[in-house]
């Protein structure tokens, strides 16, 4: 059976949910990559947080696969941030063929730098959004 097709009104109300949240999106990391440290890019930073939040140990497939991007892509990102001290990959101790990216005590610390960075942009939010209407809203999305 095909997946149901929401109705015309529906379908419009969906799409102005996911314009807004896209241009949400656009500008929060426009503002945010002027503040990063360490010439880090949004999508690096992202992978750093990705690893305080949810652990590191991960192999690049399954980032890649996360972060719903092209192996290629996460191995530039990656690379990129090994460079920079931020993590280590190692061999996965059960899979020869694979590896295994790790979090670096500087890749914490420069994660640190650039939530502190964003800390005056985000004193901003309080005159768009109540901490309660903030705190409502997350479950949702």
């Amino acid at each position: 059976m095909p997946p149901k097709q929401p109705k015309p009104d529906e379908a419009a109300l969906y799409f102005r949910l996911f314009n807004e949240i896209g241009i949400i999106a656009q500008l929060s990391a426009s503002r945010f990559q002027r503040v990063l440290p360490h010439d880090l890019t949004v999508a690096q930073f992202s992978l750093l947080n990705h690893c305080v939040r949810l652990g590191d140990g991960w192999t690049p497939a399954r980032l890649a696969a996360a972060f719903q991007v092209t192996r290629g892509t996460m191995t530039s990102t990656l690379g990129r941030l090994e460079l920079k001290g931020f993590i280590r990959i190692d061999p996965d101790t059960e899979d020869a063929r694979s590896k295994r990216v790790f979090l670096t005590r500087s890749g914490r610390a420069a994660r640190e730098e650039a939530l502190k960075a964003l800390t005056p942009d985000l004193a901003d939010l309080p005159a768009g959004f109540t901490p309660a209407e903030t705190a409502a809203i997350l479950p949702a999305l």
